[in-house]
Parts: C-alpha cells; structure tokens; sequence
C-alpha cells in the first residue's frame, strides 16, 4: 500500500489503522522527495518478485553516481520510477538472481548475506546508504550514514536498533507515529533516530545486520568477516518447527527534517 500524498493527508494510514492487518513481515517507509517527482511510482517501499518470492527495499540517502556507475546498470530488473533508490534496488535484485534461481529453493543465509554486503560496499562509495531489504523470510539492515539535525552534518550513525521482550500485561511500545501493543512477543525495532527513551543500539558506519524471527541471524562490520549466529529459521516454511509465538517488528518515524527507515514485522500473529 503506496501513496503519493504526505502521510497526514493518506487515506492508506487511516485504512491500515481501521483494520486488523497481520503479517510475518512488514516493510513501512515515509519519504522525503530528494530526487524525482512526488508520486507513486517513486513511493518506498520497493517491491519485485524473485523466484516466486516478494522482495522489498526501502533505501534512505542520496546517491547522485548512481546513474553514471557501471556497477548499478539495470539488466533483468529496470526502475519503473526516477529514484536512485529504485535503481539501487534493481542493481541488488540482479545480483541476487544469480543465487535465487528457482522457486521454492532459498539460498543459505551465507550466499545471501555475502551478496547483501557486497552489494552495501559499492553502494557506501556512492553516498550515505541506510537501507533495509527483505526477500520474504530474512530482513537484511544496513547502517551507513545520514544527515543529522542536530549537528547539521552526514555522520554516522545512520540506523538505531532496539530488541526488547515484551510480556502480556506490562505497558506496550508507544512513541511518535508508532505502537505495539504489550503481547508475549520478542520485538526488535529498526529506525533512523532513538523512538523512546530507551537506549537504542547505533549502528556502526556500513554494519550490516541479518535479522530472522526477532533474533539476530548474523552481523558484519565494515571491512571484516561476517558472523552467522545459528542457522536462521524460514518463516514461511510450514513444514518447520514452530517460532514458539516469536514476532519480529521493525518500524520507525520520520525525524525532524529526515526521511526514515521504517521497517519490518516479522511474526506469526503481529500486532
């Protein structure tokens, strides 16, 4: 669900907000019209299908030699926008081709990871690039730079994380633009700056984090080797074990000036 207008003035918030929408994962984006028209072929998130699967990005930043780079030519997937966002989408989802090559077989987290980093590395030589990208059973974030108010400059960090238990009966998540109710659920939370007072986790410059069922799946700081913390579990394999009622909530609002990462949900029954 995509809308051109500002979000105060989408009749999609008030329609998502008056029903009982639940999804494993959930990709939410507010931009800020850096570069092309305000419309909703340029709207974020971005979404192709791959292998049977639906991919989606959401991409925070400016990346003027994007269009001139032989590195982010569009072959298979083509931008149907203006953005360099969209572009920079493309580019990922023809890299991953060459590892998701047929429905219903999903490469390792390795392959995947390995192409996701590479992919950040050429992508933070052309300017600041937060960006979140799912491919339907892992999300994938990646912290780099961004403008802050406060300061006025384009530092790191670019993404904050927050991973909290939250328990029936206790008080729930509420910050500016965001709420979770307090169900028995494991929430990990991706946004551009601190939603609560809480102490919310940077993001090192061009750390990139893989996140399955609201566990950390693996971690990699820039310049060095990748972790992989367990074997990650595919929501969308009904033949695996149960996530035990584990949900996975990114989201984030936009900050003063700055458009967002507003993330995803994974969970079997998200609130």
């Amino acid at each position: 669900m995509k809308d051109s207008a500002a979000v105060g003035d989408s009749e999609w918030i008030q329609f998502i907000a008056s029903h009982d929408l639940r999804s494993r994962l959930v990709i939410a984006h507010t931009r800020k019209a850096t570069r092309g028209t305000r419309s909703y072929s340029n709207a974020q998130p971005f979404v192709r299908e791959l292998a049977g699967r639906a991919h989606l990005f959401a991409h925070n930043g400016d990346l003027p030699g994007i269009f001139t780079s032989r590195a982010f030519q569009a072959d298979r997937f083509n931008p149907i926008g203006e953005t360099d966002s969209e572009l920079a989408f493309c580019a990922l989802l023809d890299q991953m081709a060459a590892i998701w090559t047929a429905p219903g077989a999903t490469p390792t987290l390795r392959e995947r990871f390995l192409v996701v980093s590479s992919f950040a590395s050429q992508l933070r030589a052309l300017g600041p690039a937060n960006f979140l990208y799912c491919d339907g059973a892992m999300l994938f974030a990646h912290g780099h730079r961004r403008k802050h108010a406060e300061t006025g400059k384009i530092e790191a960090p670019g993404l904050v994380l927050l991973q909290r238990h939250c328990r029936g009966g206790e008080p729930g998540i509420v910050a500016d633009g965001l709420s979770i109710r307090s169900e028995n659920q494991l929430v990990t939370l991706f946004a551009s700056v601190p939603l609560t007072s809480e102490r919310w986790e940077p993001l090192a410059e061009g750390e990139l984090v893989a996140v399955s069922h609201g566990q950390f799946a693996a971690r990699q700081l820039a310049g060095e080797s990748p972790v992989f913390y367990e074997h990650p579990v595919d929501p969308l394999d009904r033949s695996g074990p149960d996530d035990a009622g584990r949900r996975f909530v990114n989201l984030g609002v936009p900050s003063a000036g700055q458009a967002p990462l507003n993330l995803v949900s994974d969970a079997k029954r998200p609130s």
